[in-house]
């Protein structure tokens, strides 16, 4: 019989893993030429302030997922984000894929939200039945 410390541990990891194919999902709906920040993803995976939680997912993926991980960059102020790798090689190679989607960068490395932010369709509200009036 596992000791609660292992059933604590498998839950933990289950929950983990539920999380991370949230965070995937999201991130596969991504359109090319347009981007979501680091905390958007996290939100409409159900994980509201978890902008790092995504920033885990996406350090532990791997190519043979397939995920349009360049899409997805850092919060710069308002209206604005960029990318956020801060190795010069990675940061590199996300703005070329980028800009190879049409994604437009300013002289300071800024991507205008207002042009290039993914604003993912709202789901279809279910219709509710009308209570009869009195």
């Amino acid at each position: 019989m596992p000791s609660r410390g292992t059933v604590a541990a498998d839950s933990d990891a289950a929950h983990v893993a539920r999380l991370y194919r949230a965070i995937y999902a999201v991130i596969r709906r991504i359109p090319r030429g347009a981007v979501a920040t680091y905390g958007q993803v996290a939100e409409l995976a159900g994980l509201p302030h978890g902008a790092r939680v995504v920033g885990y997912a996406l350090r532990i993926s791997t190519p043979a997922m397939g995920l349009p991980w360049q899409r997805v960059v850092g919060k710069r102020s308002r209206g604005t984000a960029a990318v956020s790798i801060l190795d010069p090689i990675g940061g590199a190679v996300q703005r070329g894929l980028l800009e190879k989607e049409g994604v437009r960068f300013s002289t300071s490395g800024g991507i205008s939200l207002a042009d290039h932010g993914w604003l993912p369709a709202a789901p279809p509200r279910r219709r509710r039945g009308r209570k009869p009036s009195r």
